[in-house]
């Protein structure tokens, strides 16, 4: 079986616990304002067999430790569900751990087959309502609800994540509502906060399409921390 792959990241520290390898793949039907990697966007881009990825990050094994493991990111890894779901059942055959980084948005039955071998499913939480999601992302929220109830009914530990763009996602009744809805899942275990950045600009500039966000600031650290307060204080 292959699946086309953007990247690889050999130790990555921000995308689930631990050290982990960290595989992105290609392709997504979203099209979210902030997006940080557009160039995922498309189906094109180099095959690779599951045994070619599965002899690769299992290099980096003895750096997972006790916590690490594998994440499959994106674009979205849905979109190669079959892919996804093979190489997670002989990472769990083998005793790795895995992680799969999501928007939520594919289907249903395909993710069923890929939490079956997930230990971690990491879930972007983009807007906190039905119009901003098909406004900013394209995305029918609706999908994204149906996969967090599978997440719980399936018993995965879940991560939600929210992006907090400045004048867009950062208002007190969006955090708000966002962690309410967050909160309604027996399965969560933390819900990140992530601060809107700047840095995709040049590769909007190199693929010659406008970046929708560029007027918008960048979210300080100092934002984050508030937010994270206002929702503490929210319980």
């Amino acid at each position: 079986m292959k699946g086309i792959v953007h990247s690889f990241q050999s130790l990555g520290a921000v995308d689930g616990p631990g050290l982990r390898c960290v595989v992105f793949m290609q392709g997504c039907s979203l099209r979210c304002a902030y997006c940080h990697n557009p160039d995922t966007w498309n189906t094109s881009g180099r095959e690779y067999r599951v045994e070619e990825i599965f002899d690769k990050v299992m290099r980096f094994r003895p750096y997972f430790g006790k916590t690490g493991g594998v994440t499959v990111s994106g674009g979205e890894p849905l979109m190669q569900w079959e892919f996804v779901a093979e190489l997670f059942r002989r990472l769990k055959e083998a005793g790795v751990r895995t992680a799969l980084d999501t928007a939520g948005i594919g289907d249903i039955g395909g993710a069923r087959a890929v939490l079956l071998s997930t230990d971690l499913v990491l879930c972007d939480l983009k807007f906190s309502g039905e119009q901003d999601y098909l406004r900013y992302s394209g995305g029918d929220m609706n999908k994204v609800t149906e996969f967090l109830k599978l997440t719980e009914t399936m018993r995965i530990p879940l991560w939600i994540r929210h992006v907090v763009v400045p004048k867009l996602t950062d208002g007190r009744d969006q955090i708000l509502k966002i962690a309410f809805m967050a909160r309604q899942y027996s399965n969560l275990q933390k819900l990140e906060l992530l601060p809107f950045r700047k840095i995709c600009i040049s590769k909007y500039e190199q693929m010659n399409i406008p970046f929708p966000l560029r007027d918008y600031d960048a979210c300080p650290e100092e934002k984050i921390q508030i937010l994270y307060k206002l929702i503490e204080e929210s319980r």
